[in-house]
């Protein structure tokens, strides 16, 4: 809102004016949250009239066209898709625009994933800038800044998209003038905050154009052009006019432009160069009709990023961890309300619930999920109080869909209509083997003789599937485990209440071992004790109270495996060195363990063995800044379990940490990896990442973002781990592997302390990763459903229970969505399940006619128009039979939500029919015929054919009931 105020608003208003006055006139705009807010509340119905001519004519140009310009090293590929469909769903209904090219110039580093995501979302270019110092004057120097990339593995020549790497000048114009001493080409100067001022005169204006520095200028701008022209294989060159926060006084900007370009374009035979305002495209365009043959690019990323040999931005994998974790919690809650509104609207359209008003309360968390994805947003790169807005959009958004979510469970439990109970009782032998989701949610509770459990007021939860134990928090709470297994997309009622004398809970015995000094345990003599489930063996040495091996079970496979907190110290005086920052990561030395003396609580159960490894400085110290609660799982008879039994899960309590303290968390095992690392792109395909020696700064070189997963492995034995959020990841070390959990910092940087981005984050972090152990092939099978089943855990809602007994139809509410339960193959996943709610046709003739004759406007939601996702989890050759393409038949996959009539397929983000895209097909060496890419193999009676790391996207229409 401030930015909107100081400038944001003020550049639409002028451009479009601006825009208007010269028909040579160009521009391009990226971030639709800026724009959605202009166009709501500040835009008049001229302006509005003028940006439909605009686009019309293609003077004005979206370019990526998504909520925000999002961040590629530590977000999610849910959320990525879900703010690039916002924006296209907003720009198509309103405009009938399409966005085709993108724009992604400001993420720190570029991710494989991205130009996967922008083929699929029917783009012909993708443009890249911000990639390694290093590889970038390489890149330039052999003239290969432009490439197609194919950025999975797995997915076809469909899937790869033209791309474009900015050269050394990166998106801002370059503003040195070797003929005076003020800045050039940024004439409206720099924004001022919180007010414009009142004058009209910003600070830094550059030297306008006069008939005597006119030559001067032009030559200025053609040797710049000339420089840029010897990197690139084509006579067109890409010179971008702008930078960060311009344009917010296009007059003054296009009239000087208007001068250079004219004198240049008059004396174009001196100059031997032409110029004209262009969009992206235009640019793309002009490359494209050169018919040249490019290289190819394989799936590798372009991470980490760094600027200079002491700046490696490898600190904001890591930076805000808080809002990181809140981030992702957000967007899981935000799917699973999503897919439990649909199925409400689905089965139960007399429902009493609001459609409207439920929708925007979707909404809210939509939009704020979809802006903290921002390249300053979830990296933890903005300041406090811009953080401070995230948060509040993301927690007002999740109390929005909660709110929803309870009111739905409400109305369908005490639904009775026409005499009819809503929904039957699932269908005892309906539910196959692994279909189901084996979970605990845990509560806390006031005293330890609270619970017994009617489960669906069926029957009582049996002792076996509950577990109260004294809490870590404080020994006045107590955490209630409940076993319990949930249908996908559906849910379960309990209710929970003090036991009488007759019955009894399984309660958690706790064993304390005596604080132990670390330094001064003897190798010789360890006394270890184990810990053990179906699973695994856990060995904890009792002179030292710390891990010290896991055995797989199944195999005998044992691993030496020993986990310590270390902490990076860092400077943070510009005077004295490279400082580390939001941004950046810059480690004085190797790391230096924190703790001296560690205690430890094994707490045992029926269900839930937990050992809590409290962190002491030294033998005296009473508090601790670092934890680890280490659970292992027990599964009774009866359930399955093979997700719950393989997973180590670890939750660490890391805070408040000292000013200018790195905390990590490093794992040393005996296994041989040649200190190779993998980590994912988006938590949707690996990397490799072997260890790279450099002159300057290899610590923190050689960190990479975990979104989700990162592994290391010898030729026999994998240990995972998987991350509910992202962090900065290492190996440092054969055999080891050191994750980030969190960063405080200040320094005296001029630019960080003008934008206030010092990170004295004083938080306590509380960050989950569940630990896999076991050999390749067993580890390919959990990796992929136990990194959904973290990201995904069960929502869990709780409220006082009436003291009515229920009658009869609520009791029959047992399994109420369970006959509308949706189940996938195990190597695919239900990516989306929404009710976008959008307005527009799906007929793209259609849709453009109703926006010429102004009738887009008015209407309410479209509720009928489901969007389906299915993503295919595994990529080729990776397991013998997960890797396999699968058929689905979707009339089948979603009976539980009524009868489907009409499947179309469309782009990812909804905007393209798939059979009317043709994309721009670019000559490669590999694919020498240039053309258009036609759409893929389309459903033939509902049936369609997932292959290895597809996402499809469909709009699916039910008979209306």
């Amino acid at each position: 809102q401030e930015s909107m105020h100081a400038y944001a608003a003020n550049v639409y208003t002028t451009v479009v004016e601006e825009l208007m006055k010269g028909k040579q006139r160009k521009f391009i705009a990226v971030e639709q949250e800026f724009f959605r807010l202009w166009w709501d509340v500040v835009a008049t119905d001229t302006q509005k009239q003028q940006v439909h001519q605009l686009l019309q004519e293609g003077r004005l140009e979206f370019v990526i066209g998504g909520q925000v310009m999002h961040d590629e090293a530590v977000t999610l590929i849910d959320d990525q898709i879900l703010q690039l469909t916002e924006g296209h769903g907003f720009l198509y209904e309103t405009f009938g625009f399409r966005p085709q090219f993108s724009w992604h110039v400001d993420p720190f580093g570029a991710s494989a994933t991205t130009p996967t995501l922008f083929a699929l979302a029917g783009f012909n270019a993708h443009l890249i800038s911000r990639i390694d110092y290093d590889l970038k004057a390489d890149m330039q120097k052999n003239k290969k800044l432009q490439f197609v990339w194919q950025g999975s593995p797995s997915l076809s020549e469909r899937q790869q998209i033209f791309t474009h790497v900015m050269d050394q000048y990166s998106y801002c114009t370059p503003s040195q003038l070797p003929f005076s001493n003020r800045s050039g080409f940024y004439w409206n100067g720099f924004a001022t905050f919180p007010d414009p001022p009142k004058d009209g005169v910003y600070p830094n204006m550059s030297l306008p154009v006069t008939d005597t520095n006119l030559h001067l200028y032009a030559q200025t701008m053609v040797a710049n052009i000339k420089e840029r022209a010897a990197w690139f294989r084509t006579s067109d060159v890409l010179w971008p006019w702008g930078c960060d926060k311009q344009f917010f006084n296009a007059s003054v900007q296009y009239f000087n432009m208007d001068l250079l370009l004219d004198y240049i374009n008059k004396h174009s035979d001196e100059f031997g160069v032409t110029v004209q305002y262009a969009t992206v495209g235009d640019y793309f365009q002009a490359v494209y009709s050169r018919n040249l043959t490019w290289e190819i690019r394989d799936s590798q990323d372009f991470l980490p990023y760094s600027t200079e040999p002491f700046q490696a931005w490898t600190g904001f994998y890591t930076s805000r961890s808080t809002l990181k974790g809140i981030a992702r919690r957000a967007s899981s809650l935000l799917y699973a309300g999503e897919s439990f509104f649909t199925q409400y609207v689905r089965k139960h359209p007399e429902g009493s619930i609001c459609k409207c008003k439920a929708l925007k309360q979707l909404q809210s968390l939509r939009w704020a999920v979809s802006e903290v994805q921002h390249h300053d947003g979830v990296t933890g790169t903005e300041s406090p109080k811009v953080k401070d807005m995230y948060m509040n959009n993301l927690m007002y958004g999740m109390f929005n869909v909660k709110k929803l979510m309870a009111s739905i469970i409400f109305d369908m439990s005490n639904a009775k209509k026409n005499g009819e109970v809503y929904s039957s009782v699932y269908p005892k032998d309906s539910g196959t083997p692994g279909t189901f989701y084996t979970a605990f949610p845990i509560f806390k509770l006031p005293h330890k003789s609270y619970p017994v459990f009617l489960q669906n007021s069926q029957h009582t939860v049996t002792s076996l599937c509950v577990q109260v134990q004294s809490s870590v928090e404080s020994q006045s709470t107590y955490d209630l485990y409940i076993l319990v297994a949930i249908n996908g997309l559906s849910y379960r009622k309990y209710s929970v209440k003090p036991l009488d004398a007759k019955q009894s809970a399984f309660i958690g015995r706790s064993i304390k071992y005596k604080q132990r000094d670390i330094t001064r345990a003897d190798p010789q003599s360890q006394q270890l004790f184990p810990v053990v489930n179906s699973c695994y063996q856990v060995l904890f040495d009792q002179n030292t109270n710390l891990m010290h091996s896991i055995t797989e079970r199944e195999t005998n496979q044992t691993v030496q495996l020993t986990q310590e907190f270390l902490e990076y110290h860092v400077n943070g005086d510009t005077t004295k060195g490279p400082i580390s920052d939001n941004y950046l990561f810059a480690p004085n030395a190797s790391a230096v363990q924190v703790s001296k003396a560690v205690g430890l609580e094994v707490v045992s159960g029926n269900l839930v063995t937990e050992i809590r490894q409290y962190f002491y400085s030294n033998v005296t110290s009473q508090d601790y800044i670092y934890a680890v609660y280490t659970r292992m799982y027990t599964v009774p008879e009866g359930y399955d379990g093979k997700l719950l039994c393989h997973r180590i899960e670890q939750e660490y309590s890391v805070g408040p940490l000292e000013l200018n303290r790195e905390a990590v968390l490093r794992t040393s095992t005996n296994l041989n990896t040649r200190q190779l690392l993998y980590t994912d792109n988006n938590g949707y395909q690996m990397q490799k990442r072997p260890f790279k020696a450099y002159v300057n700064n290899t610590v923190a070189r050689n960190y990479y973002p975990m979104v989700q997963t990162a592994y290391i492995e010898d030729d026999t034995t994998r240990l995972m781990l998987l991350a509910e959020r992202a962090h900065g990841v290492s190996s440092q070390g054969n055999g080891q592997v050191e994750v980030m959990l969190h960063r405080r910092l200040w320094n005296n940087l001029q630019w960080n302390l003008n934008n206030n981005l010092t990170l004295n984050d004083s938080s306590v972090v509380r960050p989950v990763i569940w630990l896999i152990l076991g050999t390749k092939a067993a580890t390919n099978i959990l990796y992929r459903t136990s990194g959904l089943a973290l990201e995904h855990r069960p929502v869990v809602m709780f409220g006082a229970l009436s003291a009515v007994k229920p009658k009869q139809p609520r009791q029959l509410q047992q399994n109420s969505v369970h006959d509308s339960s949706v189940t996938v193959p195990p190597n695919l996943h239900l990516q989306t399940l929404s009710i976008p709610g959008w307005r527009y046709s799906s007929s793209h003739a259609e849709q453009v006619r109703s926006i010429r004759m102004g009738k887009q406007k008015q209407g309410d939601a479209d509720f009928s128009r489901v969007l389906l996702r299915i993503r295919h989890l595994y990529e080729v050759g990776e397991d013998p039979v997960l890797s396999q393409p699968v058929m689905v038949d979707l009339k089948s996959l979603l009976k539980g939500l009524g009868s489907v009539m009409v499947v179309e397929e469309r782009s990812l983000t909804g905007t393209w029919d798939v059979n009317t895209l043709k994309q721009w097909k670019w000559k490669t060496v590999q694919y020498p015929s240039k053309g258009f890419f036609n759409s893929t193999e389309t459903s033939e009676n509902y049936l369609v054919t997932v292959h290895p790391k597809e996402i499809r996207t469909f709009f699916v229409y039910f008979q209306s009931q």
